[in-house]
């Protein structure tokens, strides 16, 4: 039901039936074409460029050929009431009152289904968050969470099957660390020794929270031998680590089908099997890095390594796969999971990567079409940094994890639609300013209030006439009816297609917050305007002034529950 999608093709198809009457001559394709809505001054539903498009080549002015084709369109699309012609050269159309009657009611009977775009389906495989289990999650991963579960909720609307991921870190020196600190303070609860001043262990006090769990499981006999303990010790540290990851991301109402662990990558020999494949096809090799730029060439000393040829799918240079003591490097890693990735069949894979690993995009976009031949493609989505204020001051909150914000203290203290709505409401490529004062105040400059607030207003207008919001109205054709304001709110419904396909290509989750922060806005506007002018009251003695009105009403809720729905934010029926 993308409105602007099928004009754009019946008027194309219209054009070509003209040309064969020698009206106009046609370029060789027509992409660019659009089909769009008209500015708000502009009285229209949709508007047409085509008439500029194909001035040059018909030897007329835009303005000119589109007089020519408002004949033509009127003649052909009965549903349309009128062409007006609008500098440039626009062609803005207006279709007749029934033709909208007959679009609502097909909203009506979609329901949830209301702007999901006809798409061959594909099967995506989505990481996101992927923190490495040493503690909770804090702000900084909360947006990419947001954005990994928005999306994966985006593509499943439109009727993708698609797996959310979370890769486990839980190989390596951080790791290692981890573990270390936990043992630490288990010590100096047990043996009353200070705690290590050690830059490479963790601090924060959700640290001896765990080491008072496992304490208390009493697993572990003796904490005499650091080693001899290191593998028992090491799987009930990851164990509630992670537990307490998933009641963070539960918080968020973020579920995650799939938790690939990298131990268990790394265990099963798919990183040696992998780069083993890929030296057979020469694109794994032994040499010498050049010299790195910055504080580590400080250290650096030239070595023989083994190399992946990155720079042959237009990297910077060729990526290191082991350590000096032949453990295998991080990359190496994601290029076995990628390699796994690869192996379960996905179509599309999307990472959500964090505004530190925006440098990585290009080694491990590259592993990917190496491994899979570019029969694969890899979309990495980088979401900025977030930035918290409350009386226009950076705000912090309790540092008792360590030396950062937890995503439980964040939602403790707005709630969980807010901090949804607000991390999706900017485009990712860009720093979000997080205003505490902005997201608890009850009000138009709090958008997630505001669309709430839409549709608590519209489920009360049905509960005051006691009617079910979900119940067919019958209407005779004669009598539907909407004012020019009523028509400006259900031209802003029929771009929510528009607005999911957009979406959807460019895989850019704010657009759809803010579309409903304006849809909202419409209605709202119109809302106030029947305090001061009854014609526009929804209700007048406990009775609907309009009966036509109810049938907007209902696709207005239905966009308002589909949207939020992507969003993941609730959506109360009073307030």
């Amino acid at each position: 039901m993308n409105l602007y999608k099928e004009y754009e093709n019946k008027i194309k198809f219209f054009l070509k039936e003209i040309e064969k009457k020698k009206v106009l001559v046609l370029t060789e394709n027509l992409k660019n074409l659009t089909v769009e809505s008209p500015p708000r001054n502009q009285k229209a539903d949709m508007a047409c460029n085509v008439a500029m498009i194909l001035s040059k080549i018909n030897k007329k002015s835009p303005i000119d050929l589109a007089n020519i084709l408002k004949k033509y369109l009127l003649d052909e699309f009965k549903e349309i009431e009128k062409v007006d012609v609008a500098k440039p050269g626009f062609l803005n159309i207006t279709f007749r009152i029934n033709f909208w009657e007959d679009y609502l009611f097909k909203i009506i009977k979609r329901k949830s289904k209301y702007g999901a775009n006809k798409v061959d389906v594909k099967k995506y495989n989505i990481e996101f968050v992927s923190a490495n289990p040493t503690g909770p999650l804090h702000v900084g991963h909360c947006r990419g969470a947001v954005i990994g579960d928005v999306i994966s909720n985006l593509l499943i609307f439109n009727g993708h099957t698609v797996t959310k991921e979370y890769y486990v870190n839980d190989y390596g020196g951080q790791v290692k660390n981890f573990i270390k600190s936990v043992y630490y303070r288990i010590i100096e609860i047990l043996e009353n020794k200070k705690f290590p001043e050690d830059q490479e262990l963790y601090p924060g006090d959700y640290v001896i929270d765990i080491a008072k769990k496992i304490i208390k499981k009493n697993i572990i006999k003796s904490y005499k031998n650091f080693d001899k303990i290191f593998d028992k010790l090491s799987k009930e540290c990851l164990h509630i680590s992670m537990e307490t990851i998933k009641a963070n991301l539960s918080m968020l109402n973020v579920k995650h089908n799939s938790f690939i662990y990298e131990s268990e990558i790394i265990n099963s020999k798919i990183v040696s099997k992998t780069i083993e494949k890929l030296k057979k096809r020469g694109l794994v090799y032994t040499g010498k890095l050049n010299e790195p730029k910055g504080e580590l060439s400080k250290s650096w000393k030239p070595r023989n390594q083994l190399l992946f040829k990155s720079t042959n799918f237009n990297d910077d240079i060729d990526r290191a796969l082991q350590k000096e003591n032949k453990d295998w490097t991080y990359f190496a890693g994601d290029i076995g999971y990628h390699a796994n990735k690869f192996n379960r069949n996905f179509d599309i894979l999307i990472n959500i990567l964090g505004a530190d690993h925006a440098g990585y995009i290009k080694r491990i976009q590259s592993a990917v079409n190496a491994i899979s031949n570019n029969k694969v493609h890899l979309l990495c989505i980088v979401s900025q940094l977030v930035k918290l204020f409350k009386n226009n001051k950076p705000f912090k909150m309790s540092k008792r994890q360590g030396d950062y914000i937890t995503v439980e203290d964040l939602i403790n203290e707005v709630g969980k639609d807010s901090v949804r709505f607000m991390m999706i409401s900017r485009n990712n490529d860009v720093e979000l300013d997080f205003d505490f004062q902005k997201v608890t105040e009850k009000s138009k400059d709090n958008p997630v209030f505001y669309v709430q607030y839409a549709y608590a207003r519209i489920n009360s207008i049905f509960r005051i006439l006691n009617l079910n919001i979900n119940n067919e109205i019958k209407l005779d054709k004669e009598n539907f009816k909407l004012n020019i304001y009523e028509k400006e709110i259900l031209n802003k419904i029929a771009e929510w297609p528009r607005c999911i396909e957009i979406t959807l290509t460019k895989l850019q989750p704010h657009i759809i917050p803010t579309y409903l922060y304006e849809l909202s806005t419409l209605f709202h506007a119109y809302w106030n305007m029947g305090n001061s002018n009854k014609d526009f009251r929804f209700i007048i003695d406990n009775k609907i002034s309009n009966k036509s009105r109810l049938i907007l009403l209902q696709s207005l809720e239905i966009v308002i529950n589909n949207g939020m729905s992507i969003l993941g934010v609730s959506i109360p029926k009073s307030m």
